[in-house]
């Protein structure tokens, strides 16, 4: 809307993006505080918890905390980017299907779990994986329909290694999924996916705005494609929104963010690394996610193939809650290990 209304009237404030990605950071942080007290009275009201893994017996207490917080952040962060984003960029609707479509995969995932109260009764593997597709395909067709660029690149080369074609494709889909759930997965202490996401949204939003940005694509010699920048301003109000979700999701958390979070941003996270052709820096970006997931695989190969454990429980960090880790002291350190990856993922643009 001040979008339109700064274009209508010829003002010269809000047509920056920069500066419109700042309001809907503050805008979005501003909605979460003043939702989320509301929300919680509501879901305790309700008991709309968070049912608790029999296998996970250490985090039994946790069964108490409200959950699907994600419904309030996500909230926060469309109205905010409603307010003050273009929204003719046919890139700003994909992040918008993007969002809402994994997080409403999301949502029916944590409602059966909430009125089962059984951790293991939402979608089944199959269903859940059925439904990420069907949003990663429609996501995938609007980059197709508008003509996005299909080139391969990868980090510290300034030309694309090969054109992917109709490829692109099920590359783009095989993205979204891993991603998504390499979130879900980490979203498993108390705000230990928050931070990591947050740190995520900032790189990936300073890459797209970058790549949309002639002279400054020019300079670091990355491709330059016209409209993507606008992406910048959805991301930081997720990032702004999630940092209000943070006030009250940090340890001891008063709510968890649920499927209908961690798909939504794992989901949006995916769409950016695409859009911004960063999808192998991803892996550094987001390397939290990767390490949570890596160590998953390598668990469940381990125990088919050797009937033995590498660790003493996967996700990693339940490994490292077993070997008597305080569980903040998890947190932070893993929170540690984002801004350096994302510090690195930064440079790398420079590299090439």
């Amino acid at each position: 809307m001040v979008y339109e209304l700064n274009n209508l009237l010829h003002m010269h404030l809000f047509g920056y993006i920069s500066i419109r990605a700042g309001l809907a950071f503050l805008l979005a942080f501003l909605l979460v505080l003043m939702i989320m007290p509301k929300y919680l009275a509501w879901a305790i009201s309700k008991h709309a918890n968070q049912p608790i893994s029999k296998y996970v017996a250490a985090h039994a207490d946790k069964g108490k905390t409200p959950t699907m917080g994600g419904a309030v952040f996500l909230a926060a962060t469309l109205i905010a980017a409603f307010i003050v984003i273009d929204l003719a960029n046919p890139y700003v609707w994909g992040g918008i299907i993007t969002l809402i479509g994994f997080g409403l995969v999301g949502f029916k995932d944590d409602v059966g779990k909430i009125l089962s109260g059984d951790n293991l009764e939402g979608l089944t593997p199959r269903g859940k994986m059925g439904l990420q597709v069907i949003v990663a395909v429609m996501a995938t067709g609007l980059l197709v329909y508008v003509g996005f660029p299909t080139e391969f690149y990868v980090p510290f080369v300034k030309e694309p290694l090969f054109d992917m074609g109709y490829f692109a494709i099920p590359f783009w889909i095989l993205i979204f999924l891993a991603t998504t759930n390499a979130v879900n997965l980490t979203d498993g202490l108390d705000g230990l996916a928050t931070v990591p996401s947050i740190t995520s949204l900032f790189s990936l939003g300073l890459i797209a705005y970058v790549t949309g940005h002639a002279g400054a694509a020019a300079y670091l010699l990355i491709p330059h494609i016209p409209g993507v920048g606008e992406l910048i301003v959805l991301a930081f109000a997720l990032a702004g929104a999630l940092l209000g979700f943070l006030w009250y999701n940090c340890y001891p958390a008063e709510i968890f963010m649920g499927d209908t979070g961690s798909l939504a941003i794992g989901g949006f996270l995916a769409y950016l690394a695409i859009v911004g052709k960063s999808e192998i820096l991803l892996i550094l970006i987001g390397f939290v996610f990767v390490m949570e997931t890596v160590s998953v695989i390598l668990q469940v190969g381990s125990y088919k193939l050797r009937k033995k454990r590498i660790f003493r429980m996967a996700p990693i960090h339940h490994h490292f809650e077993l070997k008597e880790w305080a569980e903040n002291k998890i947190i932070v350190r893993f929170w540690m290990i984002s801004f350096l990856t994302n510090i690195l993922a930064l440079i790398t643009l420079k590299i090439r």
